[in-house]
């Protein structure tokens, strides 16, 4: 899937290429030993230079992902686990992997509801509403709730990755998180383009999230298209 390049808050490009692979490593579709096809054929592949190309190949490679064979090309090196931008996202095409991308609904200052578990030291939070995508296929609706303490939150600013905003702005990093996954109908403030209508029984995750202090900062909700994504947590 070639990177995308409208949003101006999205991934870089060569994070986007790497991310990309690293889950589609993860999930096999990419396997130990196999070569990727030839650098300038890669990089048409994924509607960018071969410059740009060598820069997320040299992700990889620092997280030892990949060996280079001078002379013989770029060799896949799988490993069990990998830190990684999306290294706690944990859902995945049907088919396996997919660069996850968000289109955000909403982001509003907001009272914490009766139903949330307790987090964070405030009554209020910052309230996002996204809809995520894989390889720009809608799978999931996300409602995601930050603790009014870790700070305030620019709309303009936020990324596909919430974990590499709240790095990069206000001084988080998510170490840990805790999730719990069932059945729930979609929510009446769904949109078009998640197909399951709204009251629809789906796939439902709740997750609580911590950063560097004891108390959880982060409580998330998750509805997705059983139909196009699934959940999936690997062992080692």
């Amino acid at each position: 899937m070639p990177p995308d390049r409208n949003r101006p808050n999205a991934l870089p490009i060569y994070l986007q290429i790497s991310e990309l692979l690293i889950r589609e490593i993860a999930a096999g579709r990419l396997v130990d030993g196999e070569r990727l096809p030839p650098e300038r054929d890669l990089a048409a592949a994924h509607g960018t230079t071969v410059r740009t190309l060598r820069k997320a190949l040299l992700e990889l490679e620092k997280k030892e992902l990949l060996v280079r064979r001078q002379g013989s090309g770029n060799y896949i090196q799988a490993k069990p686990q990998v830190d990684s931008v999306y290294s706690m996202f944990r859902l995945e095409l049907i088919a396996g992997g997919g660069l996850p991308t968000a289109d955000v609904l909403s982001v509003e200052d907001c009272a914490k509801d009766a139903d949330q578990p307790r987090y964070g030291k405030s009554d209020h939070g910052v309230r996002i509403r996204r809809l995520r995508r894989l390889n720009g296929q809608p799978i999931a609706l996300e409602e995601i709730w930050l603790d009014a303490s870790a700070g305030r939150v620019d709309p303009e600013l936020l990324q596909d990755s919430l974990y590499r905003y709240y790095k990069k702005h206000l001084g988080l990093w998510i170490t840990r998180a805790e999730d719990r996954v069932g059945i729930r109908p979609v929510p009446d403030w769904s949109v078009a383009h998640f197909a399951p209508p709204v009251g629809t029984i789906t796939g439902y995750i709740e997750r609580i999230s911590w950063a560097q202090t004891p108390e959880p900062i982060e409580f998330s909700r998750t509805w997705f298209d059983t139909d196009r994504a699934l959940y999936v947590q690997r062992l080692t």
